[in-house]
């Protein structure tokens, strides 16, 4: 099961032969994909070398503690409902 077969392999040379090799227009594209794969992990490469990392600042951040929430008797009598109960009739 985990080995592939003879056939398997013959099929996946002869799909690569298509693809890349010989002249025609398949084989013409799938270069042109790959020049087009090259020159972008070039630009990447060439970004990530530009960027320099700025230098690291400690800060602070100013929060006011929030108003306690009062319970009023009018919201404690509504009945809650949630999305994942259902809706009783009756």
């Amino acid at each position: 099961m985990g080995s592939m077969s003879l056939w398997h392999w013959l099929i996946v040379g002869a799909l690569a032969l298509v693809l890349f090799g010989g002249k025609g227009k398949i084989s013409d594209l799938m270069g042109d994909v790959a020049k087009g794969i090259k020159s972008f992990k070039k630009g990447m490469a060439e970004e990530d070398a530009d960027v320099k990392p700025a230098p690291e600042q400690s800060r602070t951040i100013d929060h006011a503690p929030a108003a306690p929430v009062q319970n009023t008797p009018a919201a404690a009598a509504q009945p809650s409902t949630s999305a994942n109960e259902p809706a009783k009739v009756g």
